[in-house]
């Protein structure tokens, strides 16, 4: 075949073409064990984080089984239903918008740690430029922050960026996302700062509204499903109670 002739040009283009093709094909498909291990990691070490244990992706796999004891998976209503709660993806979930809120599933997470006892809940909302997602740990009183950690891919740098830093994440601790009356009321991410003492309240960040707005609206929608799930447990404890109790 003619070196320089554009048959030859042609043909060796789509061989080169067909060869690179192929071995990127080939070298994915061999890494996705270690691409779905470090997805893993990272998934255990985010839950961790939320009730402030350093974990790293050496390690992570035997920090989980030492904090976490139990995986629960609750529909829209805040009923227990079956699978594998660590499995589901609540940020696959938010891209699929062929997904109702009452078709989706809402895992959470329990764990142990000097001997208390937390329930970890991940959520995923909308800032500025793209999806933010995050975890919330709670203590078992159900209502009071123990921990948050949230995160992003493309928010502003130094203005909606700055929700994955301690000075937006650590005034979550101890708030409560249920009033004196008993109503739930979520976390206000409030522009111009949160008012002193108020517990339902943390700061917004300056520049950030749009951003600070996507993450308590995320709370809230996320929130108020798991609310269900924690009234029904209140109640069941309410009638255990009341059984055990002896009239003298």
């Amino acid at each position: 075949m003619n070196k320089e002739s554009n048959l030859y040009t042609f043909s060796f283009a789509i061989l080169m073409v067909l060869v690179i093709g192929i071995g990127l094909a080939v070298t994915s498909e061999l890494l996705q064990p270690m691409k779905k291990k470090n997805k893993a990691d990272k998934k255990m070490i985010d839950i961790l984080s939320a009730i402030g244990v350093d974990a790293t992706r050496t390690n992570a796999n035997e920090k989980y089984v030492e904090y976490i004891y139990d995986e629960t998976i609750i529909d829209y209503q805040g009923h227990i239903i079956k699978g594998s709660a660590f499995d589901i993806d609540v940020l696959f979930q938010y891209r699929d918008k062929t997904l109702n809120p009452e078709d989706k599933k809402y895992p959470m997470f329990k764990a142990r740690k000097d001997n208390n006892e937390y329930v970890i809940v991940p959520m995923v909302g909308s800032g500025l430029w793209g999806p933010v997602w995050g975890f919330v740990a709670l203590e078992n009183d159900y209502k009071t922050i123990f921990g948050a950690v949230f995160d992003h891919k493309t928010e502003t740098p130094g203005l909606g960026a700055e929700i994955n830093t301690d000075f937006f994440e650590v005034p979550f601790k101890g708030k409560h996302i249920i009033n004196t009356k008993g109503e739930f009321v979520s976390i206000e991410v409030k522009k111009g700062g949160a008012e002193e003492g108020n517990i339902h309240q943390v700061d917004g960040i300056t520049g950030g509204t749009i951003t600070s707005d996507g993450v308590a609206d995320m709370l809230y929608n996320t929130l108020i499903i798991y609310n269900n799930y924690f009234s029904s447990i209140k109640v069941d404890s309410l009638v255990v109670d009341s059984a055990n109790t002896i009239d003298l």
